[in-house]
C-alpha cells in the first residue's frame, strides 16, 4: 500500500481547521523559513484603475485551496500517471506582507521583504495579490539572484511607464520589470481587445525584449509552440493575472476582458514549462473575490498554483 496517508492521523477535511494555502503549516518567523515552498499574501490593491477588491484575494484564494487538501500527501492524475506534491514537497505559508494603507512604496517594501526571505531560505517563492502591481516589488527581490525571463499571462501589456505621475500601479509592473538588468526578456501571452497601454507602449516593450501573443495568436502556436518561444536555458519567473482567462470562467476580477484563456490553455503552458525551464518565482494576481459570489474564481486560481507548482517539482531531479 502506498503511503498516501488516508489511513493515518486526521481526516481533516477541507472544510476543518484554519484556511492557510493548502492547508499548509504557517509559519509566522520569517528568518525561520525551512522549506521547497514558501507562500507570501500580497493584499495591496491601491494600484488598481477601476474597481478595486483584490486586496481580498489572498485570503480567498487560501481558502479555495483547502478543497484540494483532503489530508493525505499528493495528488495522483491519471492523465499523466503522476502523483502530485507529495510528501516530499515541503510547502509552507508564511502568512501576509504588511500592508500599510495609501502608502506604496512601504508596502510594495514589506512585500520585497517577504520574497527576499523566502529566496534567502532556498524555498520557491509563490506571491498571492493583490493587484498586478504586487509584481513589481517581487521582481526587485530579485536581484542578486541571476538572469530571468518573465513569462506573464495576461489580458493587459502593463508596460505603461508614467500616467499622470503613477509609475507603480497595476498597469506599469511589466515596464518598470524591463528596466531591471537582470530581466532578459518577457514573454507576454494573452494580450488582447482594447488595451491599458497605448501603440506606443507596445513599440517599447518589443525594443525593450517583449514577445508579445494575442490569445488567438497562443491557440495558433498551442501551448507546447508559446514555450517554444522561450530562450532555452532560461530561468522563468512566472505572473499570472487572474483577467488573463476568460471572465466566463474567471468573473471575480478588477478588470475582466471577454476572449481570454479558457483552464487547459494556460495549464499546458505552465506544464509544458515546467519540464522546459526552472521556473524561479510565481505571482497570482487580480483575484477580486466580491466580484464572484460564486467563488469559481478563487477555486480556478488555487487549482492553477497547485498544479503549478505539482509540475515543477515533478519534473524537477528525484534526490
Amino acid at each position: 500500500m502506498s503511503g498516501h496517508g488516508y489511513e493515518d492521523g486526521r481526516l481533516d477535511l477541507p472544510f476543518v481547521g484554519i484556511s492557510t494555502f493548502g492547508k499548509r503549516p504557517y509559519v509566522a518567523d520569517w528568518a525561520a523559513i525551512d522549506a521547497d515552498v514558501a507562500i507570501l499574501g500580497a493584499p495591496y490593491d491601491f494600484g488598481t484603475q477601476w474597481r478595486s477588491g483584490a486586496r481580498f484575494g489572498p485570503r480567498a484564494v487560501r481558502e479555495a485551496s483547502t478543497l484540494f487538501s483532503f489530508g493525505h500527501a499528493g495528488a495522483y492524475d491519471h492523465e499523466d500517471d503522476a502523483t502530485y506534491l507529495p510528501a516530499s514537497v515541503r510547502m509552507v505559508d508564511i502568512g501576509d506582507a504588511d500592508i500599510v494603507h495609501t502608502n506604496t512604496q512601504k508596502s510594495h517594501a514589506n512585500i520585497e521583504t517577504g520574497v527576499r526571505a523566502i529566496l534567502d531560505a532556498g524555498a520557491l517563492p509563490v506571491v498571492i495579490g493583490g493587484d498586478h502591481s504586487v509584481n513589481i516589488p517581487c521582481i526587485n527581490a530579485f536581484e542578486g539572484q541571476g538572469d530571468i525571463h518573465i513569462l506573464q499571462i495576461d489580458a493587459h501589456l502593463d508596460f505603461v511607464d508614467e500616467r499622470h505621475g503613477v509609475r507603480f500601479g497595476h498597469g506599469n509592473p511589466m515596464r518598470r520589470a524591463a528596466e531591471k538588468p537582470y530581466v532578459t526578456g518577457l514573454t507576454q501571452v494573452g494580450i488582447r481587445n482594447v488595451s491599458s497601454t497605448a501603440r506606443e507602449g507596445y513599440a517599447d516593450a518589443r525594443q525593450m525584449g517583449s514577445d508579445i501573443l494575442s490569445v488567438r495568436q497562443a491557440r495558433a502556436l498551442g501551448p507546447a509552440g508559446v514555450i517554444a518561444r522561450i530562450p532555452k536555458d532560461a530561468r522563468v519567473y512566472v505572473t499570472i493575472d487572474i483577467d488573463g482567462f476568460c471572465p466566463s470562467i474567471a468573473p471575480g476580477t478588477g478588470t475582466p476582458s471577454h476572449g481570454g484563456f479558457l483552464y487547459y490553455d494556460v495549464l499546458e503552458m505552465l506544464q509544458n514549462l515546467a519540464q522546459r525551464h526552472e521556473v524561479v518565482g510565481i505571482d497570482l494576481v487580480e483575484v477580486a473575490p466580491d466580484y464572484d459570489p460564486t467563488g469559481s474564481t478563487s477555486i480556478l486560481a488555487a487549482q492553477v498554483l497547485l498544479n503549478m507548482l505539482g509540475f515543477i517539482f515533478h519534473a524537477r531531479p528525484k534526490s
